[in-house]
């Protein structure tokens, strides 16, 4: 009997976290749907009296918000498949292979962790206007190339492969990409699915490099949703407005996290070095 109550208790007060939890989201989508006006009314409403879609038809008929959520997606996806390709590959360097200044390298990046991100976007946006970057999606993506937090993640799995599987693959005649593509990404997939998952999310809620290095460039060209919430969030003072737009930011991001766990799994890390 003491097991059973303690067990409901413990449903009981995990229940009322997660509603505490979830009530300001849930509050938000109510008072998207509210009519216009309601939102503000004294005392507050938790429900809306007559649910409407006009906040979200008003969104995407007086913004360019699909064509700034069309941005935002292909930011996102061209930066996880290139911090993809270049956390995996710097990782691997730094655990696998030998080569002068690896070490002194590896210990510079690391001191570079504790450098806050504002202190190089100057420097940056000097040297990508020099290049003729500014304004470009290439200018918005540059920063997303490589993560010094990824590259040590994929370093810190690799360096627990052992050296004798790489060995053996190296005597059956694979060269170092073989190895590589064919030994080490296959064990590779729990943490790049993490650094894949993380860095889409991460890219999903950019605000100072896009703010920076563009301005939305021409016809809105590389205006993401989060620089549009920005730029909007100073000219409405509507609550329903800004419900409805902090709703399509969080769908997008739920969005991206359903669909990494969908393709990736949930494999959580660490879990095939232990098999």
């Amino acid at each position: 009997m003491k097991r059973r109550a303690l067990s409901a208790l413990t449903l009981a007060a995990l229940l009322a976290l997660a509603a505490f939890a979830l009530a300001p989201l849930l509050w938000m989508v109510s008072l998207s749907l509210m009519p216009a006006g309601e939102a503000t009314a004294l005392p507050p409403r938790l429900l809306p009296s007559a649910p409407t879609l006009a906040h979200y038809e008003a969104l995407f008929a007086r913004l360019p918000l699909a064509r700034a959520f069309a941005n935002s997606l292909l930011l996102a996806s061209a930066a996880s498949a290139l911090g993809l390709v270049t956390n995996s590959l710097a990782g691997y360097a730094f655990a696998k292979l030998r080569f002068r200044g690896r070490d002194a390298l590896a210990r510079g990046l690391l001191a570079a962790l504790v450098i806050p991100g504002q202190v190089a976007m100057l420097p940056l946006f000097l040297l990508l206007k020099e290049l003729g970057l500014v304004n470009t999606y290439a200018g918005v993506l540059v920063p997303s190339l490589a993560s010094i937090f990824g590259i040590f993640l994929v370093r810190q799995y690799v360096a627990g492969i052992p050296d004798a599987l790489l060995d053996a693959a190296r005597l059956d005649g694979a060269s170092g990409w073989q190895q590589l593509r064919f030994v080490t990404l296959p064990l590779l997939l729990p943490t790049t699915s993490f650094v894949v998952l993380m860095t889409a999310i991460g890219s999903l809620q950019l605000f100072a490099e896009p703010y920076v290095m563009t301005q939305g460039g021409p016809g809105d060209a590389t205006r993401s949703l989060v620089l549009l919430m920005y730029e909007q969030g100073f000219r409405w003072w509507n609550l329903g407005h800004a419900a409805a737009l902090a709703f399509v930011l969080f769908a997008l991001v739920a969005l991206a996290t359903a669909l990494g766990r969908r393709l990736f799994g949930a494999t959580p890390l660490g879990a095939e070095r232990a098999a």
